[in-house]
């Protein structure tokens, strides 16, 4: 059995090459709490909730819960009648699960018995028996156009007692952010609490993929959030490739990996810098921009995007590089590795950022197990989890499987732990790159991909945050049915709140940086 004895569920694997995936399928609400119950007990974490409405194909609304465990991905569905679209609330078992029940309930109308009822998504402007993610969420204006926006109300927890004031914050902000508004309680500038109201970059990703050609999904999916298209695109192409019986080629997948570390190195340059910059050192953000500019102009000559957006597609890649551009790879890793070691060894010895960064914003290993983060998040608090490495019982996909990576950890779990997770995984990321561009294979770029009818399948890749996964169904004419695109941030969000507590508020924009999280990615 998957995971545990007397669990009623069967499961069977999905097939390809990507990350290891179990589907099965709960018999009742019951049994899938049971068998979230077991996962947690098991050191398993909430990986993503989502819903949807499969009433035209199945009659049912169809609840997905991804549990990730040690041998892989469990990806359990729960079918729910039309008149009784309720499930038990998780979020006593994986604290976790809290918004991503409340999103699907705003979504898609399949709501929890109990738990935290407040909305998550919907600001006021949609009725309340409407729900865009519905086959019959119509308006005479179009889709979800021409409904009045009444201003809502957000019911935060309040916090009382003498000197206790609150701080609210955002959602516009003074900086060229993403929106998002934060509720500070405090004493002083003690943090008591702090409750976050995200929501405001809801875009309606979810709904566009809706009829989509499978090529257009490669695109839209790409964009949910800028920094990590790389990883999106590939837990996508590896859903696709999964629910479609389709491998991509070994030299695919090395290009692949090479994309993707490089998305990883461009993003911890850029907010190493910003972390300096934020602890009033701004020397390191302008060396660190500098680096990150000189890495992002190679990869536009070499992918032909600064960002490598839409180089990533279901059956391998769109793009492919030459000898000369590999060893223009290989070049770099060396003169960035150089440069990095450096100014390590600044921030390692400057007193002043030390004493903003040690002790700040402390995660232990226990919340964030609690929490189920994963990623960079995850390893600086010590735990040892990372998707493209060996583990006991669980195997990498390829490429990664013969790349041998080598997890970076710190068991301190506050700011300097981060900081110190983000330079090692730097030069780790290097070594995979120069190893990759030596040892790149000859061979075909890309395979035909064709769409099979009523098919799914889940993607998983890690990415520079974390644990991205993408599910995919195909409808009945080969046109995607449901996209459920999930960045690590929904984990990782919660994991703030706790963070700043008993820290000060001029630290939070630090504390903020150090994990810097995605508002598009989990807005949707």
């Amino acid at each position: 059995m998957f995971l545990c004895d007397d669990t009623t569920i069967e499961f069977t694997p999905q097939p390809g090459a990507g990350a290891p995936v179990w589907r099965g399928r709960a018999p009742s609400g019951e049994e899938l709490k049971d068998f979230a119950a077991a996962a947690h007990l098991a050191g398993g974490r909430l990986a993503a909730i989502w819903g949807s409405d499969e009433r035209q194909r199945d009659g049912v609304f169809r609840l997905h819960c991804v549990f990730g465990l040690d041998r892989g991905h469990a990806w359990v569905s729960l079918d729910m009648p039309d008149d009784e679209a309720r499930y038990p609330d998780l979020s006593g078992i994986f604290p976790a699960a809290n918004r991503m029940q409340r999103a699907t309930r705003d979504m898609v109308g399949i709501a929890t018995e109990g738990g935290d009822q407040r909305p998550w998504l919907r600001h006021g402007a949609w009725p309340a028996d409407w729900y865009p993610l519905r086959h019959d969420a119509v308006h005479e204006a179009g889709m979800g156009v021409g409904f009045q926006n009444f201003p809502s109300d957000y019911d935060f927890v309040q916090v009382g007692g003498e000197g206790a004031h609150e701080i609210p914050v955002g959602p516009i902000h003074a900086g060229i952010i993403e929106p998002g508004h934060f509720r500070f309680s405090v004493i002083g500038e003690r943090v008591l609490r702090l409750e976050q109201r995200l929501g405001y970059q809801h875009k309606g990703v979810e709904k566009l993929f809706i009829g989509a050609e499978m090529a257009h999904g490669a695109r839209l999916v790409g964009r949910v959030s800028g920094d990590s298209t790389c990883a999106y695109a590939w837990a996508y192409a590896a859903a696709v490739e999964a629910a479609c019986r389709a491998e991509a080629p070994p030299r695919a997948l090395l290009l692949r990996s090479l994309m993707l570390e490089r998305e990883r190195v461009a993003n911890h340059l850029g907010d190493l810098g910003a972390l300096g910059n934020d602890a009033a050192f701004a020397f390191g953000l302008t060396q660190f921009l500098r680096l990150k500019e000189d890495w992002l102009r190679l990869n536009h000559q070499v992918f032909g995007h600064r960002f490598m957006m839409d180089r990533i597609v279901p059956g391998g890649v769109a793009v492919d590089v030459d000898a000369p551009a590999l060893a223009a790879i290989v070049e770099q890793c060396s003169a960035i590795g150089a440069s990095v070691k450096k100014l390590r060894t600044l921030y390692d010895e400057h007193s002043g950022l030390q004493d903003r960064f040690v002790t700040t914003g402390v995660i232990s290993a226990a919340l964030a197990r609690e929490l189920s983060l994963t990623g960079m998040a995850a390893r600086a608090t010590g735990i040892l989890l990372d998707g493209r490495a060996h583990r006991q019982g669980y195997t990498p996909p390829p490429p990664y499987a013969a790349l041998g990576v080598r997890p970076v950890t710190d068991e301190r779990g506050d700011v300097a732990a981060r900081v110190a997770v983000r330079f090692d995984e730097i030069f780790e990321s290097l070594r995979l790159l120069r190893e990759i561009a030596v040892g790149m294979v000859s061979g075909e770029t890309r395979v035909d991909v064709a769409p099979v009818a009523g098919a799914g399948g889940l993607g998983v890749v890690e990415g520079w945050r974390g644990e991205v996964l993408v599910g995919v169904r195909f409808d009945d004419d080969g046109k995607l049915a449901r996209v459920h695109p999930h960045d690590p941030s929904w984990q990782i969000w919660p994991a703030l709140e706790h963070a700043v507590m008993k820290d000060i508020v001029p630290d939070f924009p630090l504390i903020n940086k150090s994990f810097n999280l995605s508002y598009s990615g989990a807005d949707l």
